[in-house]
């Protein structure tokens, strides 16, 4: 897929979510595998911008291109200035908000509350689109009632405005992330205009990313939650997609060596204070679904430091590593360990 002059290749990018896509992320992400990547949302208010967790959000010194950043707001000129200014600051694709169903967005008239107002849905694309010379991409749900899905038609406004891609997440406002998403109006989008369009939602695995390309004819997938955690799973997908084989899990080992180097990151970016408390919620992302989970959530949110939950991180996924290697011994028939030659 091209976005303006950039390739996205593979196909791939992980969705701008609020709290989670921040630089760190998004740089492991694009290591394992994401064509593309989007910041998590910044707001259009220019008073917010000077504040702390703003100045972390703009911040893609460093970053591979192109870099995205996605704004939020409902004021034309408000978000016409936002894109301005961050283009200025690094900005190679500017993004628009109108997908993010979370109750202080929407009451604001922002995020997916906008899809309602279909005049000022347009009034915003062409103040944003004129206002610099990148491309601008939309993101979008189905429409905002599961009774009024107005895609396809928001859609024909974005592409008439000049937006260069869209990405649809397969539901609707009023259903949050609850239910399944469903691919039949993002086919309908697809047929309906002539710019790249990303599919979203509930692409959780290969076969699933398969199958949504498959159902909706879309250019793109953008994944989400399903990369919390695992990261991996773009190139997972992307391998998959290209031969048709699934890669193997990675084993615990080398999910430490990643989380490892992910909480490191998240150290050096905010600062141990900050990122400590910030890695709590990857670590229960890693730790998902694994063994002994609960517990290591107990214990490692517990810890005040960067070297204590390096620790705690470490021992664990150790441990899993060593239970992998013996269970594969005792398959084989073999020894975990082969033995010390005498003399040694």
């Amino acid at each position: 897929m091209q976005l303006g002059p950039y390739p996205i290749d593979p196909p791939l990018v992980l969705a701008p979510m609020a709290g989670v896509t921040d630089k760190p992320f998004r740089q492991l992400c694009k290591r394992l595998g994401a064509g593309y990547a989007v910041s998590e949302m910044t707001t259009a208010d220019p008073r917010l911008w000077k504040t702390k967790k703003s100045q972390w959000r703009m911040d893609h010194a460093g970053e591979p291109e192109p870099v995205g950043v996605q704004i939020a707001g409902a004021d034309p000129a408000f978000l016409a200035d936002a894109a301005r200014y961050n283009v200025d600051r690094g900005a190679q694709i500017i993004d628009i908000n109108m997908g993010c169903p979370a109750k202080k967005v929407c009451n604001a008239w922002a995020g997916s509350a906008l899809l309602q107002d279909e005049a000022l849905v347009g009034r915003i694309l062409e103040a944003v689109v004129n206002a610099v010379d990148v491309p601008v991409t939309l993101k979008i749900r189905t429409g905002w009632h599961r009774e009024h899905k107005n895609g396809v038609r928001i859609a024909r406004i974005a592409e008439e405005a000049g937006i260069a891609a869209l990405a649809v997440h397969g539901r609707t406002r009023d259903m949050h992330y609850k239910g399944e998403a469903e691919y039949d109006t993002i086919a309908a989008i697809k047929q309906a205009v002539r710019i790249p369009v990303l599919a979203n939602g509930d692409i959780t695995c290969p076969e699933k990313a398969r199958e949504v390309l498959q159902l909706t004819g879309a250019d793109a997938l953008m994944i989400g939650r399903a990369a919390q955690g695992r990261p991996w799973i773009f190139r997972e997908i992307a391998h998959f997609l290209a031969t048709g084989e699934r890669l193997p899990e990675p084993r615990p080992g080398e999910v430490a060596e990643i989380l490892l180097g992910h909480l490191t990151q998240l150290y050096d970016f905010y600062g141990e204070y900050m990122g400590v408390r910030i890695a709590r919620k990857h670590l229960g992302w890693y730790a998902k679904d694994r063994p002994e989970n609960a517990a290591f959530r107990s214990v490692v949110n517990r810890a005040e430091t960067a070297d204590e939950q390096l620790r705690l991180a470490a021992e664990y996924f150790e441990a899993l590593e060593a239970d992998a290697v013996e269970r594969s011994a005792r398959q084989s028939g073999h020894p975990p360990y082969a033995a010390v030659p005498a003399g040694l």
